[in-house]
């Protein structure tokens, strides 16, 4: 075999393990996502790109490129905490992914009742945290900022408070019928209440098999608030929200 022809094996065993590797960590460790819509505003920004670890919840099918169903269930499989933002597949498809906020655990009893939540007939306490103005999916809209804590899913559990928006307590999704989590399922919500399809809409989202949970968001490695023409690279530096690059999510 000569040099060159060596070469090349030798660069397409390199091509082929890096390849193994990366969709090995992928698989096992941690995945890149970026935000789409505004459905977990504040919290979650359009232009946001992130990081979710596979192992949180376990591995199922849907912790592997493309899904093969080359098993069920959950290997090493662990409930997720209320509070925490996760990514999973969407149950109507098993395909399309989103990522909310889970506020219900198997067995919870969930509820809007005039624009505000109720978890096991308990009020989920929020208090007024000023206002918010909202950007990225048509025009800047002025919300109402609250910071709700949810309670914890065990006694001697932190409960978790994070970050809300409202544009008011009588959305059509405000008051809702009384939902019964059953097994094997979470349900899950948009920070930004009043802008987001989630577990409220049954036929659209609805509960969430623990199964197609693909992991929890970790951190933001980078973010860009993307207004300029693509061509206008002059303008890159400037679009990128510097404070976010890095930041924890919770």
């Amino acid at each position: 075999m000569s040099r060159s022809s060596s070469s090349l094996v030798e660069n397409i065993k390199t091509i082929i393990y890096a390849g193994l590797i990366a969709v090995g960590i992928r698989t096992v460790a941690f995945e890149p996502f970026n935000i789409p819509s505004g459905s977990m505003i504040p919290t979650l920004l359009i232009g946001d790109y992130l990081f979710v670890s596979k192992y949180s919840y376990g591995y199922s099918r849907f912790s592997m490129p493309l899904a093969p169903p080359l098993f069920s269930g959950r290997i090493l499989g662990r409930l997720p905490a209320r509070g925490d933002v996760a990514v999973f597949k969407l149950p109507r498809d098993n395909s399309t992914d989103y990522i909310k906020r889970i506020i219900g655990l198997p067995g919870d009893r969930v509820q809007m009742k005039a624009g505000q939540l109720y978890v096991n007939g308990k009020i989920v306490p929020r208090k007024e945290a000023g206002q918010y103005l909202a950007e990225g999916e048509g025009p800047r809209t002025l919300l109402k900022r609250y910071v709700e804590t949810l309670p914890p899913a065990r006694d001697g559990d932190t409960p978790r408070a994070h970050d809300i928006l409202k544009a008011s307590d009588n959305e059509m999704l405000d008051n809702t019928e009384e939902f019964r989590i059953p097994e094997g399922h979470v349900f899950a919500m948009g920070d930004n209440r009043d802008n987001s399809l989630d577990s409220r809409v049954l036929n659209a989202v609805g509960f969430i098999p623990v199964d197609n949970l693909v992991g929890r968001a970790e951190f933001i490695f980078f973010s860009i608030n993307a207004t300029a023409p693509w061509w206008e690279v002059w303008e890159w530096p400037f679009e990128i929200r510097w404070t976010r690059l890095f930041k924890g999510i919770s």
